[in-house]
């Protein structure tokens, strides 16, 4: 997907993207080899799970069949954090960072099993937002009906059949490690009459509806018995998602809402502040973030990164990669470092499983990801988690609280420091509840 910010906030179009190449609009396309997505991984394991987070219970060894077989249900999520609890009175949040994937495909690059292995090293939760059409066969793409576009068209690239099996392989691994699976939809529409910014409340509906389906029906799709089914009921698993390029939040907003959507992080442009809710969903954007050496700030993305660089090109002189290499990773170890020291605003990433101007935007992904973990690993309550448990903990968190917190502006410092600033918030918080509490008694009483 492809939003970008320079000295501002910019949308690509896709004629830009194929005057610069980018056809397929920062997703995977097909690439020569094959990774099968499966290996160990470090040996460290989820041992190093960190503050508030357990192994939790494994999959059922007998799991239920859903539907073709395509998918099960095997019981709770293995390696969850801790049940969420309120902030105390004065208590100090934690830094939250959310590393996401737009795509979520594997084809042949080993991407997806290098990030599945960082996060298993580090006892990492990150959610992965998979285009429904990576898991069908190009051969079947007639099944796709995509809004206001020719049956079967897709502005990325269907993968190859082995592609889709690294992909199923890479998906299955992530649930099973405690990462979250949500939806990127399918054909990445961000141009011309056909584009998701068009796409009114049914129409996403039936989006989404397709992207579940192919997920859910992968077996029929494929013809692939022999291969085990996804280890999870997709109809529950998924409550969130990103949209391709940014682009058609306010009609699928409705839509999100009526289907028990959680989350939705398509908003362009956000700040670091702490997220409220829209639509009763919680709005949850990528941000601007430190560009070092620029006067103006860059969107938390891969992408973004590339298009202040090297102008959209994904094949740049490689002189400069050392360079950019550099500064993609203290971009976004700044803008961690600038929410962790001042309001502690939960940090959202987003990237891509690719290799644009030689793979540096993976290395500083990578780079960032260490400086964040070894944080956490020194004491600080730096919590790197999926979209669905970051906002597991902020449905517990009392109103007054989560308002104390959105009025801290970026890179604010809380006046008094964290235990005056939320210690009379969270009293105010108590007082509500023991006011409510003598209200629903008064009236118990009165009643009978």
């Amino acid at each position: 997907m492809h939003t970008f910010s320079r000295r501002g906030i910019l949308g690509l179009g896709a004629g830009a993207a194929a005057a610069a190449g980018l056809a397929g609009c920062g997703d995977q396309k097909p690439a020569g080899g094959h990774v099968d997505g499966a290996g160990p991984g470090s040996a460290r394991g989820r041992a190093k799970a960190g503050r508030g987070a357990t192994a939790g219970p494994s999959p059922s060894p007998s799991p239920r069949s859903i539907g073709d077989g395509s998918t099960s249900f095997t019981g709770r999520q293995p390696h969850q954090p801790a049940r969420p609890e309120p902030l105390e009175p004065g208590q100090t949040p934690p830094q939250f960072v959310i590393f996401s994937w737009d795509g979520a495909g594997e084809v042949g690059n080993g991407l997806f099993p290098r990030f599945l292995d960082l996060a298993r090293e580090h006892g990492a939760s990150m959610t992965f937002f998979l285009s429904g059409l990576y898991l069908l066969p190009e051969s079947k793409k007639r099944l796709y009906r995509p809004p206001n576009n020719p049956r079967g068209a897709s502005d990325i690239g269907y993968l190859t059949d082995a592609h889709v099996r690294a992909t199923l392989t890479n998906v299955r691994r992530a649930w099973l490690e405690g990462h979250e699976i949500g939806t990127h939809f399918n054909g990445h529409f961000c141009g011309g009459y056909g584009t998701v910014a068009n796409w009114t409340p049914r129409q996403w509906r039936s989006e989404i509806e397709q992207a579940k389906g192919f997920v859910k029906e992968w077996r029929t799709n494929t013809g692939w018995t022999e291969l085990p089914p996804l280890p999870f009921d997709y109809d529950k698993e998924l409550t969130g998602g990103r949209t391709p390029c940014l682009l058609g939040q306010d009609n699928l907003l409705p839509t999100a809402r009526e289907l028990g959507w959680r989350y939705d992080a398509s908003s362009p442009g956000g700040r670091q502040v702490w997220p409220g809710k829209r639509h009763g969903v919680w709005d949850l954007p990528l941000q601007q973030i430190p560009f070092p050496g620029h006067s103006f700030e860059v969107l938390s993305m891969d992408y973004n990164m590339l298009a202040n660089q090297s102008v959209n090109s994904t094949k740049a002189p490689a002189y400069n990669y050392p360079h950019w290499r550099r500064q993609s990773a203290q971009a976004y170890i700044s803008g961690f470092q600038r929410a962790y020291e001042t309001n502690r605003a939960p940090f959202f990433i987003g990237n891509h499983f690719e290799q644009w101007n030689g793979g540096i935007y993976m290395d500083a992904v990578e780079q960032a990801f260490r400086h964040m973990a070894r944080e956490k690993e020194r004491g600080g309550d730096v919590r790197l988690v999926s979209f669905r448990q970051f906002v597991d903990w902020m449905d517990v968190q009392k109103p007054e609280v989560l308002a104390r917190l959105r009025g801290l502006d970026v890179g604010q410092r809380p006046d008094g420091g964290w235990n005056a600033f939320l210690r009379d918030a969270g009293d105010a918080g108590d007082a509500g509840d023991a006011k409510r509490a003598g209200k629903a008694k008064s009236a118990t009483s009165g009643g009978a």
